[in-house]
């Protein structure tokens, strides 16, 4: 945790599983903005990744402000993908946020509010942190425990680098540090002096033939130069809705893992933002505007509009990327008919590519680019048989039978997916289709 001028500030551990989009690492451009086919995870879709690419240029170059991205396109036709991409272009530290329209309508906060944090989520923030950490080899650790067992323990942690050596009196809490990081001669460590964290950060290449066998998780390094005591720049990456809550009196940082933060004062943004903004004019903080992908645009009523339309406009703002199937659709609120269901004046403001139908061959690929990220292995009958599948359901219940499938093949102890696996997990599993039939031809199966 780092705290600037009275605000606290906490890490984040992100983690992520393999997803329906797990497989996509960028827009797939070369560095003429031009899409190839296959490429960065992205299949097809040449004409809106080349937009999309324009897209990331234009933000990277700082000529997009006050304005958003709508993509357009039949169920299926890869509208979160595209965004996803977007992302990834920008960055691997570039936040991504994405909500489907209905989520902001809840009985415990507020449209406006359940909008503004997820703009403050989409909006990271790398602050810069100088710390004198202790960084060197170790030549021995002497520990001293008291002979009745009870009682606090010392030791002598004796460090060098290229340059000099020197030993150091431990204290208790330094002495279960060491002991619970398992630090032995020949270590390198390095020691942040502020908290006493130990980190180790590899083994030294001059004890590399202490032993006659090492593990493959045995990290060699080199001895460290120059003084032991050393100035380490840190830089932690947070958004700003975490920063929200942890200077909330009222949440608190608990709140970000039970996710029931409430409503914040807008006190609490204000000060907040002056002090961002404080940080980013004196080089302590970067600003990095990450990504706001809203699914289902059209669900959002006139009131989120308005807001919407405000909010683009302020200096801290996300890209917003909205997406929408439907084509002229009333204004949510209104008795107004608008393309896509969104009001004229907003759309003017927005940029909108259009995602077009996958073709066979863009869903075989994608269909083997599936099957590469979650380790399946599908014979080229099996592959067939799910791209035809995949016109008479759709792309995503495809993608599903990939995984029950695996299972299958699994359990019956086969080397590779078949067509008899496929034709199993599609036995089990209904697609919309056959469920809507199943429901019209069944008298009496909902009361």
């Amino acid at each position: 945790m780092a705290t600037l001028d009275g605000i606290n500030v906490k890490d984040i551990v992100k983690v992520e599983r393999t997803s329906v989009h797990s497989h996509i690492t960028g827009l797939g451009l070369n560095h003429r903005l031009e899409a190839e086919y296959v490429s960065g995870g992205m299949v097809g879709q040449v004409a809106a990744r080349q937009a999309a690419g324009l897209i990331v240029k234009m933000i990277q170059e700082g000529k997009i402000a006050g304005r958003a991205l709508l993509v357009t396109g039949e169920p299926g036709a890869g509208k979160t993908a595209l965004a996803i991409a977007i992302s990834k272009e920008l960055g691997i530290d570039t936040p991504f946020v994405s909500i489907v329209a209905s989520e902001i309508y809840s009985t415990e906060i507020n449209k406006t509010e359940a909008l503004t944090q997820a703009f403050r989520r989409a909006l990271g923030l790398q602050i810069k942190e100088e710390t004198e950490v202790l960084e060197g080899e170790v030549i021995s650790l002497d520990v001293d425990r008291p002979a009745n067992g009870v009682g606090p323990k010392v030791g002598k942690l004796t460090m060098r680098t290229t340059d000099m050596e020197t030993i150091y009196d431990l204290g208790s809490k330094m002495v279960d540090a060491c002991l619970k990081e398992r630090i032995m001669p020949g270590d390198v460590i390095q020691v942040d002096k502020a908290s006493g964290r130990v980190t180790r950060l590899g083994r030294s290449f001059n004890r590399s033939h202490d032993y006659d066998a090492m593990g493959p998780k045995v990290k060699l390094v080199q001895c460290p130069d120059g003084e032991i005591q050393k100035r380490r720049e840190t830089v932690h990456t947070v958004c700003l809705h975490d920063i929200d809550v942890i200077n909330s009196r009222t949440q608190g940082y608990v709140a970000l893992f039970s996710g029931d933060t409430g409503e914040i004062k807008a006190e609490v943004r204000d000060q907040i933002n002056k002090k961002v903004l404080e940080w980013r004019e004196e080089g302590k903080a970067k600003f990095v505007p990450g990504v706001l992908f809203i699914d289902e645009a059209h669900m959002l009523d006139i009131e989120c509009f308005s807001f919407l339309n405000r909010a683009i406009e302020g200096e801290l703002s996300p890209l917003i990327i909205m997406a929408t199937n439907r084509l002229i659709e009333k204004v949510r609120g209104t008795d107004v008919e608008s393309a896509h269901g969104i009001p004229s004046d907003f759309l003017d403001r927005m940029l909108i590519i259009h995602a077009t139908p996958y073709t066979v061959d863009d869903t075989a690929k994608i269909l083997s680019l599936r099957c590469d990220e979650e380790g399946v292995s599908l014979e080229p009958t099996a592959l067939d048989l799910l791209v035809r599948l995949q016109s008479a359901t759709s792309l995503r219940y495809c993608i599903h039978l990939i995984a029950a499938a695996e299972v299958i093949r699994i359990r019956n102890k086969c080397e590779r997916v078949t067509t008899d696996h496929i034709s199993q997990a599609y036995r089990l599993f209904f697609d919309t289709k056959r469920s809507e039939k199943m429901l019209t031809e069944t008298s009496g199966y909902l009361h």
